[in-house]
Formats: structure tokens, C-alpha cells, sequence
């Protein structure tokens, strides 16, 4: 290895990547659909559209990639960009359930102009360091995110309950991930498992 290899591996950005392949797994695998519409259109907006979720692509991938860029750290780069990437089709229709579900719902405002901020509260659930925390503990860093786009999507209070509901279901679905991969580790044989360690 040479000595530029050394000194880039300590880097910052070395060690940026290497934490977020420890919390994403690496990054050796092909560019996904995803990744390469992202680089190609700006980001968020490109990842949404490769995730199947093209009519939110536009201003609410623009919305995200904003807060994203202002909040810094675990937000900016591929890692929140495969975090965007894990929002589904199925997502997408919870939300929008919700939504019209809200009695307490504004009269003027429609699904369309609040699907940002259950966006942002899904993509929260999964940053690292947000796991063992709950909504109310990561609720300032993402308000204060969200203050830079306040005049055009509503207050953090106002949208508050759509990123609050947008967390719950991102953090819902890591658990029932993480049930599933201990389900599937408890059915291997002693053995099996064994074998898989060493």
C-alpha cells in the first residue's frame, strides 16, 4: 500500500466512510438504480425516483436533500441517500392512509405538500445515530433542519405529526428486520451456526 493510500485511509473522509459502511454495510456492490439516478438528476430527488417513488422526486427530493445538506454529518452523502432508497411503494401508501385518515388534517393543505415531512421522519429512523433514541430525543436536530424550508412547508409544529408518523414506520420496519434475521439465526442448526463464524 502506498504512502497516499495510508494517509487518505486516515482521513477524515476514510473514516467518514468507514463508519458508514459499519452502520450501512460496505460499499463494494455496483452502483444501484438508485445511486446512479441520484448522481445523474442531484441527489435525493434521483434516489426517490430510482426507489419507485418517482412523483415525490422534484421539490420533496429537493426539500430533503436541503435539510439534509443543513443538518451535515451522517446526512450528507450515500448514506442518507440509501436511507431514502429503503422508502417503498408501501410507504408511500401508508402515509398518504394517514394522512387522510387525520381529521384534525388542514382543510388547505394536501397530502402532496406534507409528504416531506414524513420523508424526513422515515429517512431519521435510520441514521445510526438515532437508533436507540426516540422521536422526541432526535425531534430538535430535525426541527432545526426543517427551519430553513418553514416559509414554504409549514412550521415544525405544524408538520411535527407527519414526521413524527413517517419515524414510527421507518423505525417499525428495522424492527421487524431485525425479528426476521433473528428468526432466520434461530432456525440454523448449532452447527450451522458455528460453521457461519468461523
Amino acid at each position: 500500500m502506498s504512502d497516499r493510500s495510508d494517509r487518505s485511509a486516515d482521513s477524515t473522509d476514510g473514516r467518514i466512510e468507514r463508519a458508514k459502511d459499519a452502520a450501512l454495510g460496505p460499499h463494494s456492490d455496483e452502483p444501484s438504480v438508485g445511486d446512479e439516478l441520484g448522481e445523474a438528476t442531484g441527489g435525493i430527488s434521483g434516489v426517490l425516483v430510482g426507489a419507485g417513488i418517482g412523483s415525490a422526486a422534484g421539490p420533496v427530493g429537493t426539500l430533503i436533500g436541503g435539510i439534509a445538506g443543513a443538518l451535515g454529518g451522517w446526512w450528507i452523502g450515500r448514506a442518507v441517500s440509501e436511507a431514502a432508497g429503503s422508502l417503498s411503494r408501501d410507504d408511500e401508501e401508508h402515509f398518504r392512509a394517514h394522512y387522510d385518515s387525520l381529521e384534525t388534517r388542514p382543510a388547505d393543505r394536501a397530502y402532496d405538500d406534507v409528504r416531506g415531512a414524513y420523508y424526513l421522519g422515515h429517512i431519521a429512523s435510520q441514521n445510526p445515530n438515532f437508533t436507540a433514541r426516540e422521536f422526541e430525543e432526535v425531534e430538535p436536530e430535525l426541527a432545526r433542519g426543517w427551519a430553513s424550508s418553514a416559509d414554504r412547508y409549514g412550521s415544525w409544529s405544524t408538520v411535527r405529526p407527519y414526521a413524527s408518523e413517517g419515524f414510527h414506520r421507518g423505525r417499525s420496519r428495522l424492527d421487524d428486520s431485525a425479528r426476521r434475521a433473528q428468526a432466520e439465526q434461530q432456525a440454523r442448526t448449532p452447527d450451522e451456526r458455528a460453521e457461519e463464524r468461523r
